[in-house]
């Protein structure tokens, strides 16, 4: 599995579509082809309690800054790793009466504002709405940053909210199954879309937990190889769910990222005749497909809980097989499965060899969870 640099990649002309990145060299399903911080993240306001501000993991109890008053890190690892970037927006929380919502404390990064300037922002292609909001976003901004070092015009601020807009990446929690904030990663906003994409992105959260700091990583995203790229090849990604009909795909991407899908699946119409069908997921999505791979988990848990063992243990397996793949091994929800994957093993051992033994079991099992959820 190759590593996370960017020497996997060329910045090219892609034509219409702008700005591109290739392969430089021929990559196989589940290489990392480059990994990036954000330069840029904030957790959701309705998360702001619950998901440390730092690893954007799900916590019981956050710690406070001690300054601004706000929860803001799950542990004080995370406390001292995001310090550099929490300090350039504390001093200015504390002296407002509230803390600016999560677009305004995004842009309001001193130290990113320039690097990330180039991108496109899409603002003269906003409706009325969407402009309205956008300058009572610039106003808040000017109140809450009046107190960094840097001042700049409001042109250039709602330029850089209008590439936010255009170019944030929701991030999800630790299991990937809920988007718990959003960021913004300028080498990420250069892979094209596709509606049948090479590569997919996934969230790794890091590690801070490790008693040897020589071992912690930073939260980045990860561009994965869905299957073998050749040297020279776009690389590119799904901006949009695959699961709806081109005429929705097509009209949400115009919407949301200001330009028409020419790919292939949307031109011809591709698959759209099995939009209808119950297994649709397997027959539309590409088989290593993260989404895939999660609604597998999901159908394999609700299997195995639901007492068809059997059922479970292959959804479980197939999961494992794809999202090795998407997430890689030491990703959480990969780990999760593989924990899954043994215990659903020996339950299907147990189940083969007695059936009513297993069946007797687990009823055992469920009577005493539900004894417990009482006490």
């Amino acid at each position: 599995m190759t590593g996370g640099g960017m020497e996997n990649t060329q910045l090219f002309d892609a034509g219409g579509k702008g700005r591109g990145l290739r392969a430089t060299k021929e990559l196989s399903a589940g290489d990392v082809v480059f990994s990036e911080p954000g330069f840029a993240a904030v957790v959701y306001d309705s998360m702001a309690a619950n998901v440390c501000h730092n690893c954007f993991r799900r916590q019981s109890k956050l710690h406070r800054c001690a300054s601004a008053g706000l929860p803001t890190t799950g542990d004080r690892t995370c406390q001292t790793a995001c310090w550099e970037e929490h300090k350039l927006e504390c001093a200015a929380i504390r002296n407002i009466v509230t803390a600016p919502n999560e677009q305004v404390r995004r842009d309001a990064t001193d130290a990113q504002l320039v690097a990330v300037d180039k991108l496109e922002d899409h603002v003269a292609d906003l409706g009325e709405a969407d402009l309205k909001q956008l300058n009572a976003n610039v106003s808040s901004f000017f109140q809450f940053w009046s107190y960094g070092s840097k001042q700049h015009s409001a042109d250039y601020i709602s330029h850089i909210f209008g590439i936010v807009k255009s170019n944030g990446l929701a991030l999800s929690d630790q299991r990937g199954l809920q988007a718990v904030g959003v960021g913004l990663f300028p080498n990420l906003c250069l892979v094209n879309h596709d509606c049948w994409p090479n590569c997919t992105v996934i969230l790794n959260n890091g590690n801070q937990s490790a008693l040897n700091s020589a071992l912690h990583s930073k939260r980045r995203i990860e561009l994965r190889a869905l299957g073998k790229i050749s040297e020279g090849q776009e690389l590119t990604i799904s901006y949009v769910d695959f699961l709806n009909l081109s005429a929705d795909r097509q009209k949400k991407l115009k919407e949301l990222h200001f330009f028409d899908c020419t790919c292939e699946h949307c031109t011809q119409h591709i698959k759209d005749d099995l939009m209808t069908l119950l297994q649709r997921a397997k027959k539309l999505y590409h088989p290593n497909n993260a989404q895939l791979g999660l609604a597998i988990m999901k159908a394999g848990v609700t299997h195995w809980h639901a007492g068809q063992i059997e059922q479970g243990h292959g959804f479980i397996c197939k999961a494992y097989s794809i999202l090795m793949i998407t997430h890689g091994p030491n990703h959480a929800i990969t780990k999760d499965l593989e924990s899954m994957r043994a215990q659903t093993e020996i339950e299907l051992k147990m189940f083969r060899q007695n059936e009513k033994e297993y069946h007797t079991m687990r009823q055992e099992v469920l009577k005493d969870s539900a004894a417990d959820k009482k006490i």
